[in-house]
């Protein structure tokens, strides 16, 4: 697997177990394992170990649908390119899920199914989960999730628009000077005066009176 389409640490976070109960902060409220370090990719861990270990490092909170994992799309899509993956909106907030889910086998007339795992899906994606993007990647390597690669593309992008633009301007300005050239010719010089015509002779000096 190219490890330009993947990040180091997603594998680990879709198998990563999580809500089992903190062991060091067993009787606290919130002692719940459902934050993931993207720095250190170990294991899950609650509200209460981020403040002391993970402090300064990039945090993921997981959270959870029907029993099964997942996360909010504006917390995931800043450190992975989702693009492809069915998102949900639960409790108005929109999330995917990490892994596939069973369900039973797509009947006919579904218009949108996931590659991998068949599953149907509410709108026109390719992938049910994290979990079916990775097998695709995995398998043919036509999709990525990182970031790097999305701004690449949206650059080489950005900058083939924004050429177009300047070459439609420049057609636009040549095509624009060429009928007022044509509409307002140059104006001619004035004809010269009847005193700049004439020329002056000879001066001659009034005559002694004697």
């Amino acid at each position: 697997m190219d490890p330009l389409l993947v990040p180091p640490w997603l594998e680990s976070l879709l198998s990563t177990a999580f809500f089992s109960i903190c062991r060091t902060h067993r009787d606290a409220a919130r002692s719940e394992c459902n934050m993931y370090c993207l720095d250190c990719k170990g294991d899950a861990f609650c509200f209460y170990c981020r403040s002391s270990r993970h402090k300064d490092h990039q945090v993921i909170q997981i959270r959870r649908s029907s029993y099964h994992d997942v996360v909010r799309v504006a917390e995931i899509q800043k450190v992975l390119d989702i693009s492809g993956v069915q998102t949900y909106v639960i409790n108005s907030a929109r999330v995917l899920f990490l892994n596939e889910r069973p369900q039973p086998k797509s009947g006919k007339g579904v218009p949108h199914i996931c590659e991998i795992c068949g599953r149907s899906l509410l709108d026109p994606f390719r992938f049910c989960s994290l979990g079916c993007k990775l097998v695709e990647i995995k398998r043919n390597g036509d999709a990525s999730f990182t970031l790097e690669t999305k701004n690449e593309e949206l650059m080489e992008r950005r900058e083939g628009i924004s050429s177009r633009m300047v070459k439609s301007r420049e057609d636009h300005e040549e095509l624009r000077e060429g009928p007022q050239q044509d509409i307002y010719p140059p104006t001619p010089p004035p004809p010269p005066t009847a005193s700049a015509r004439r020329r002056k002779g000879i001066p001659h000096r009034a005559p002694f009176r004697s």
